[in-house]
């Protein structure tokens, strides 16, 4: 029989040759791993160790890291790249947004004015969030992860101008219908002051020319006010028409009232109808009527004709209806 010696040997090889087979690939792996890891530690350690070295650490910066394409750069708080320029703008405008949102409404409640619009504040609760996490995320971040949150600011800041600038516009309407409002009120006021200071000087005048009338002195036009119990026809139709604007109506009326109590009375203020008992100027039936517009009535011509004015207003409408109704049945 042939000895097997020499075969046990060459088994042990083979079975030692691919022991080593099978680890190789372990070893090989282990080794990238290590390698990796060593080379990411020294690449991000690297910027810590130059702050320490110059005394000084980065304010607004993302940990840096390389590529084997292109180096991606750091964002900063003075870096003049597109993303830390985009960020830097970013939270500025957003800033700039959230005052501005305070500040509208705080004018608005302080005008106290209806704008017209239910909800007069502006929600800035979800850009305040949105500036945390880009301010947050762009000194922890890497920078090419920091556009994302730079979007999301510069949308809500767009949204939050969109709703202050509506605001605002109905602030500046409210408040110049106000203005006009004010305006309408003051002008009607200096009308009517205007107006009351004319009838004041008119009174003033009247009882002017009243202490003229009883001193003896004599005028043109004698007063409404105080004309005497011996006032021709050409005095009496002179008061009646001074009255005629105080009703509204013009020198058109004046020739029908004439003509009307040229018959009724010859304009005399004494003219007595003994058949109907009617008297005065406008031949009031009966003459205690007059009583109403003065109680001189039986003696004042300007009282009679102030109350038969009145009387022709009431039941014809002006003079011309009177004379029209005078003219056709003979009384008014």
């Amino acid at each position: 029989m042939r000895s097997n010696t020499s075969t046990i040997p060459a088994r042990r090889a083979r079975r030692l040759a691919e022991s080593r087979a099978r680890r190789r690939p372990l070893i090989i792996a282990g080794a990238l791993a290590f390698g990796l890891l060593a080379t990411a530690g020294a690449t991000l350690t690297a910027p810590a160790s130059m702050a320490d070295a110059a005394g000084t650490s980065p304010a607004f910066a993302l940990a840096s890291f390389t590529s084997s394409v292109e180096p991606v750069a750091t964002v900063t708080d003075s870096g003049t790249d597109r993303i830390s320029t985009a960020a830097r703008n970013a939270l500025s405008a957003a800033q700039t947004a959230i005052t501005a949102a305070s500040t509208v409404s705080t004018d608005i409640q302080a005008s106290g004015l209806d704008v017209g619009v239910a909800d007069t504040t502006v929600d800035t609760t979800a850009l305040a969030a949105a500036v945390k996490r880009l301010d947050s995320g762009a000194q922890k971040l890497p920078a090419p992860l920091v556009p994302d949150l730079t979007d999301d600011v510069t949308a809500l800041v767009a949204t939050i101008n969109t709703k202050v600038s509506g605001l605002r516009g109905s602030l500046d309407a409210a408040i110049a219908v106000k203005a006009e409002q004010d305006a309408a009120a003051a002008q009607a006021q200096a009308e009517a002051e205007a107006a009351a200071a004319a009838a004041a000087a008119e009174a003033e005048a009247q009882a002017a020319q009243s202490s003229s009338s009883s001193s003896g002195g004599s005028t043109a036009s004698p007063s409404p006010a105080f004309a005497g119990a011996g006032t021709s026809a050409g005095e009496a139709q002179s008061i009646a028409r001074g009255m005629l604007a105080g009703y509204g109506w013009g020198d058109d009326q004046f020739g029908c009232l004439v003509a009307l109590w040229d018959r009724e009375s010859g304009w005399n203020s004494q003219a007595y109808n003994a058949g109907s008992g009617a008297y005065g100027i406008p031949q009031a039936l009966p003459g205690s009527k007059m009583a109403s517009a003065g109680a001189d009535w039986q003696t004042n011509a300007a009282t009679q004709i102030s109350w038969g004015l009145g009387y022709i207003s009431g039941r014809y409408g002006s003079p011309c209806g009177a004379w029209s109704h005078s003219e056709s049945v003979g009384w008014y």
